[in-house]
């Protein structure tokens, strides 16, 4: 009996960890997350309205979308190719787009009211650069953001990235599960 029951726990243990090992390969943990509701963090809920009046073509859920997909509200991030702040600027792209988002005179990728401001604009720039590209112009102002206006226009589109194409559907995901 107790061999039975041994040979019974390892082919659950075995199932069990395959079942995990094929859900975490076929994108189960983004899958879940994706699904759950987004909550802007309070203190960013009026900076996220503000910001997309900036850019009234990017509806505020989608900004609070992307924002939360780039850094998950942490204004201190760094990615590992050198993106920084909450919005993920790099460094020669927050030179040229930032804004002084708070009006306090200080242009900060580390100030989160500069950088979701900054982002906003940049969606705006976009919005302008890639306008006449065939497609959704939302999905190609975001594809922009991530990917850059030239390939957005290269490729008549969302370019054929599988990380800007995951990047694009994650957020229209997630906009729909806003809480603002």
């Amino acid at each position: 009996m107790g061999k039975v029951l041994a040979v019974v726990a390892a082919v659950l243990v075995l199932a069990g960890v395959t079942l995990a090992g094929a859900f975490v390969a076929l994108g189960g943990v983004d899958w879940l997350r994706d699904r759950q509701a987004i909550v802007v963090p309070e203190q960013y809920r009026p900076v996220i309205v503000a910001a997309a009046e900036r850019c009234p073509v990017v509806p505020p859920q989608v900004l609070a979308a992307q924002i939360a997909s780039e850094s998950s509200w942490d204004p201190y991030a760094v990615s590992p190719a050198g993106a920084q702040g909450i919005a993920q600027f790099m460094p020669a792209v927050w030179e040229q787009y930032a804004v002084d988002g708070d009006g306090d005179g200080d242009i900060d990728v580390w100030n989160p009211v500069d950088a979701i401001h900054s982002a906003a604009e940049l969606n705006c720039v976009n919005a302008a650069l890639v306008a006449d590209v065939p497609g959704n112009s939302l999905k190609n102002i975001l594809a922009a953001y991530n990917a850059g206006f030239n390939q957005v226009v290269k490729y008549e589109g969302v370019p054929p990235f599988p990380e800007t194409q995951a990047y694009v559907d994650r957020i229209l995901t997630r906009a729909e599960r806003v809480q603002l």
